[in-house]
């Protein structure tokens, strides 16, 4: 994938009660991303995003949920969530990043 594709790849990063400990804990860092997307390209965007070195990634494929809207039943989107670990001793500051 070109420089330009990768940008693409990531959506947002995906932060929960599960995820927080996750990056406490773990070093794991979780991102929403494209539902095209596969191992080798999520790691080559966040290490060109971010700077950082990737040790492994892990990828989730989340189903949608059934809603309702009033009388009708729809069903949200089905989504990908990429786990990423990084390499002892780096860390990605989200804060710092959206002020840049």
């Amino acid at each position: 994938m070109n420089r330009e594709q990768l940008m693409n790849v990531l959506i947002a990063p995906h932060v929960t009660e599960k995820t927080s400990m996750a990056m406490q804990n773990h070093n794991q860092y979780t991102f929403r991303v494209r539902r095209d997307a596969t191992k080798p390209d999520i790691k080559k965007a966040v290490e060109l995003m971010f700077e950082v070195k990737v040790s492994g990634v892990q990828v989730v494929n989340e189903p949608g949920k059934t809603r309702r809207f009033g009388k009708t039943i729809g069903r949200t989107q089905d989504w990908k969530k990429a786990y990423v670990s990084l390499v002892a001793g780096q860390t990605i500051d989200y804060e710092a990043r959206a002020k840049a």
